[in-house]
């Protein structure tokens, strides 16, 4: 069986995401969504809320499943017997950082990376500026799966204007 993880602390998950993940689900016979726990960062979002946003947003999918995990992304990808990690990069700068994260990882533990390019709709697309944006009552409905955007909405009202 050929099985991918595409990782992520997913807070929250965007249509870029989404993105990455259905053309991920075309490939590989299973993609697993892993969920980062990191204490050392508070999300918006608690783990187990991300995971079930992703479990909904994805459930059109046969062959993806949504876990989280803790600790290194290799060690998780060994646990779920997937050999391969799909990224997605939005631009030349993300380019840098992963490809360093990519030979650890296959000197770690021979997981290789595949990098997929974003679709352009989404190429500027990440969770901090969707966030920003409905923090300020921006429309996010084209960036978002509508969960995620009344989440965002009942959790981030924006502040009173002069």
């Amino acid at each position: 069986m050929r099985r991918a993880v595409c990782p992520g602390s997913f807070d929250p998950v965007t249509n870029g995401h989404l993105d990455i993940i259905g053309r991920a689900s075309r490939l590989f016979d299973e993609v697993i969504v892993g969920v980062l726990v990191n204490q050392s960062k508070s999300g918006l979002f608690t783990v187990e809320e991300r995971i079930d946003m992703l479990r909904e947003v994805t459930a059109s999918y046969d062959n993806v499943r949504v876990e989280s995990f803790r600790g290194l992304l290799v060690d998780f990808c060994r646990a779920q017997q997937a050999s391969v990690l799909i990224k997605g990069l939005r631009a030349v700068s993300d380019f840098d950082y992963e490809l360093q994260m990519a030979q650890m990882n296959i000197g770690l533990a021979g997981v290789e990376t595949l990098f997929m390019p974003t679709n352009p709709l989404y190429s500027f697309l990440s969770s901090s500026l969707v966030k920003d944006v409905a923090k300020w009552g921006g429309d996010i409905s084209a960036h978002v799966p509508d969960r995620v955007r009344a989440e965002l909405q009942s959790r981030l009202s924006p502040p009173p204007r002069p």
